[in-house]
């Protein structure tokens, strides 16, 4: 057995580049091994430096047999050029080729016998094409040199069983060495095989496998942090980003001025993590400290990196300091009606234009949720205030948050300020969800707004492209009512909306609107409800009697189904729907012939349809209770209970009587149990595998 190793030595790499090209060729490599059937140690892997890229596969077999092949040639009545063709093709006599017959006719075919093919042989070959496989999402071009890779591409070692694999990647010849040093390129050194390279290089202080070096950061910030009794946070996007950024990480505490901590606390984090690629400190009670950690990659002797370090978060924070001071004490009101000088978006007017709007929003779904109109516009006013401020200017990714400061500082009330801070929120699937009322009601407004405008200018998204987040702001949307368990009337709302833009003299087809817009966000919830784990059949049985007023209440209804779908007591129910509704569905489509669901009891023959007859009406008494009328458990529970009487029906009642009367009302008896099953919802789409429901 051997071991196949190759490392692409390239210019520093950018993260993204290297975790996409190291899991992407391994998968090609694993793909070739196992089309040529060439066995190996299933713990092979990928790992990578900034500058390298390094590929490892175990106990590969150094000979592999390639099986006996038919080869087909011309058919018997082919011209005999044809045959000779073939013969010569493939280097052999006539002796060696015989007659088959197929379903096209009878052809000569010449069998290849199995032999035994070097391993390293095949990879040397095909190694080349391989590499080419590779797609960067960015790649360049460098020198005179036709190579197009995702940085200059400076060497290739390749070892097979201890020795060289040789073989030319464009103007790149393979061998067994490689170069030490990242900085000078110039010395070089060679290599038997992995563990000798990863051995040299630890001692070396470098440290090949990223996932080592990633544990080794986090071990280390720890262990400073406990020392220090500091509380560490690790934002772990931020530890995967630098440990591709270094080779032979050591961990620095810097610190910072404290006057600064007067500053927003999320300007502090974003400038250390976002703009520096620094970890922020907290104490034990999660409020931020005035040190960060640095992540440097060589030995900082002198303290020269640190010094430097913490005068570039110095020199950041002086400049947000100042802008945050001047910033606060303009008045946010004063400033409204500067908003008329910043353009919203081309056709939708200026951001004047929007809080008006805004304002007109809220002042509706304030009324819905029972909080302070006056409150909830005041909110809606100032909210927008921010972006003519030089720290938002600054740090965009704070518009709102900032917003929600300038008015706490200026002395609105608590709850404007919050609905200011958090009225982006939602951003997307994974982002936190306000659950204050006002918050609600501004988020909600402002992304419906949004919708409503993009959606009038006919901006849809496309299948692969959707440049104005609107698919963002749907399930934002989406989860400000589901996550808040709220009702609310969104038809209205968009109504309203259009109207707003309407009487701003921008005209939008509110029909149109109104249409695409549902259709949109039912689809953004079928997408909402997938990541919550609901079954697709549930959703689309949910989805078929849509209604945008009853979001909350059509993802709670498919969730509860959900939950108990596979348990007896959703076993139950889903059986006794469908052995309804197939027999309904079978007798619909011969006799075509639609039924209401108006049996009448005079006609029933037996009591096993009086018994299903007054279940049924037992339990859409019980559905029209106040007690149950959102109890969705119970109501799934009384639908299953039908068991009992559904089954004593079918066991004991012949629906296809030969009274024509009579088997008319067992259908109508059958169509009024679906029908009761629809208070729920619908349950058509519902996949259900038993034999005795007959599906």
């Amino acid at each position: 057995m051997s071991e196949f190793f190759l490392e692409l030595f390239t210019e520093e790499m950018p993260p993204s580049l290297q975790n996409n090209a190291k899991i992407e060729f391994l998968e090609i490599l694993k793909n070739f091994l196992d089309e040529k059937k060439i066995s190996y140690n299933k713990l092979y892997y990928s790992i990578s430096t900034p500058n390298r890229l390094i590929f490892y596969f175990k106990d590969i077999v150094e000979e592999f047999e390639k099986k006996t092949e038919e080869i087909r040639g011309p058919r018997v009545d082919a011209n005999k050029e044809s045959l000779e063709g073939f013969l010569k093709s493939k280097n052999i006599s006539k002796k060696k080729i015989f007659i088959k017959k197929t379903p096209k006719g009878e052809f000569y075919f010449y069998k290849i016998p199995s032999i035994k093919v070097s391993t390293k042989k095949i990879l040397q070959e095909n190694m080349p094409f391989l590499l080419q496989r590779i797609k960067w999402k960015k790649s360049m071009k460098w020198g005179n040199y036709e190579l197009s890779w995702g940085r200059p591409l400076k060497s290739i070692l390749c070892l097979f069983n201890g020795t060289s694999l040789n073989f030319v990647f464009y103007h790149l010849k393979s061998s067994n060495k490689t170069f030490i040093n990242k900085d000078d390129e110039i010395k070089t050194r060679t290599f038997k095989n992995f563990l000798s390279y990863k051995n040299y290089f630890k001692q070396a202080g470098v440290i090949v496998d990223d996932r080592e070096r990633k544990l080794s950061i986090k071990k280390n910030l720890e262990k400073i942090s406990k020392a220090k009794n500091f509380n560490l946070n690790i934002n772990l996007k931020l530890l995967d980003e630098i440990t591709n950024i270094v080779e032979k990480p050591k961990v620095i505490l810097c610190s910072f001025d404290k006057k600064f901590l007067e500053i927003p606390r999320e300007v502090i984090q974003l400038t250390i993590e976002n703009h520096q690629k620094f970890f922020p400190i907290f104490n034990k009670k999660n409020n931020l400290l005035n040190y960060f950690f640095s992540v440097i990659d060589k030995e900082d002797k002198f303290g020269l990196i640190k010094k430097g370090n913490e005068s570039v978060v110095d020199a950041r924070l002086t400049d947000a300091e100042y802008f945050w001071k001047k910033n606060k004490s303009q008045s946010m009101l004063k400033y409204v009606s500067k908003l008329e000088n910043v353009n919203y978006f081309n056709g939708l007017g200026n951001y004047l234009d929007k809080t008006k709007r805004l304002k007109n929003l809220c002042s509706v779904i304030s009324d819905e949720l029972l909080i302070s109109k006056e409150k909830l516009e005041l909110a809606s006013t100032i909210a927008k205030v921010d972006l003519l401020f030089d720290l938002v200017n600054e740090f965009p990714e704070l518009q709102g948050v900032l917003g929600g400061y300038f008015a706490e500082s200026q002395g609105f009330e608590k709850e404007v300020c919050l609905a200011v801070s958090e009225h982006y929120l939602p951003s997307g699937l994974n982002s936190r969800t306000p659950k204050n009322n006002y918050s609600i009601a501004l988020s909600l407004s402002d992304k419906l707004d949004a919708l409503v405008g993009f959606f009038g200018l006919d901006l849809v998204p496309t299948s692969s492209k959707d440049p104005y987040a609107l698919r963002r702001m749907a399930i934002g949307l989406i989860k400000l009512i589901i996550e808040n368990k709220k009702s609310l009337k969104l038809k209205e709302m968009i109504d309203y909306s259009c109207q707003l833009y309407n009487n701003q003299s921008i005209n939008f087809d509110r029909k149109s609107v109104h249409n695409n817009l549902s259709i949109f966000i039912i689809d953004r919830l079928k997408n909402y409800m997938k990541e919550k784990g609901i079954r697709l059949d549930i959703i689309e049985s949910s989805l078929i009697d849509f209604d945008l007023n009853n979001i909350f209440v059509i993802f709670t209804k498919a969730d509860r189904l959900n939950k108990i779908i596979k348990k007896q007591v959703g076993i139950d129910l889903i059986e006794n729907y469908k052995r309804a509704f197939n027999i309904l569905n079978s007798e619909t489509q011969l006799q075509n012939e639609d039924y209401k669901g108006s049996a009448d009891p005079a006609l029933f023959k037996s009591n096993f349809e009086k018994d299903l007859f007054k279940k049924i009406h037992d339990i859409r008494k019980n559905f029209t209770s106040i007690n149950l009328e959102n109890d969705y458990d119970s109501q799934l529970s009384l639908l299953a209970s039908l068991k009992k009487e559904v089954e004593n029906f079918f066991d004991n009642v012949i629906v296809n009587d030969n009274d024509v009367v009579i088997k008319k009302n067992r259908l109508e008896l059958l169509k009024m149990l679906c029908n009761t099953f629809d208070k729920y919802f619908n349950f058509e789409k519902i996949e259900f595998l038993n034999e005795k429901a007959g599906i």
